[in-house]
């Protein structure tokens, strides 16, 4: 089990895109339908991660972050933690809510 996670992108992505995501950094996500959060009635696309590979939930959302940037004029308005295993180290969870309320920020 690893640091898991969702992005909510800012409209519906073709197959070339999801296969540029892959690319990029997203091998792992799962790619679903969601609504966009502030207007139920647009679908976008979602990206559900369960991150084995990167040593931190920090380092792993930031990798999807920039993975998401390989595709011209895609957005992410949402961004979902639920709460991390028990086993992490306080920082872990620390540096994940930092990490947060800086794109809250944005």
């Amino acid at each position: 089990m690893g640091f898991k996670f969702s992005l909510i992108l800012s409209r519906k992505i073709s197959k070339s895109e999801i296969n540029t995501l892959r690319e990029a950094g997203c091998g792992q996500a799962e790619f679903s339908t969601d609504t966009l959060p502030t207007d139920a009635s647009v679908t976008v696309a979602r990206l559900d991660f369960d991150d084995t590979e990167s040593p931190s939930l920090e380092e792993a959302i930031e990798s999807g972050l920039a993975a998401v940037k390989a595709v011209p004029d895609l957005g992410i308005p949402g961004l979902n933690v639920p709460a991390q295993p028990a086993h992490l180290p306080a920082a872990e969870h620390e540096a994940a809510g930092d990490l947060v309320d800086a794109l809250a920020e944005e």
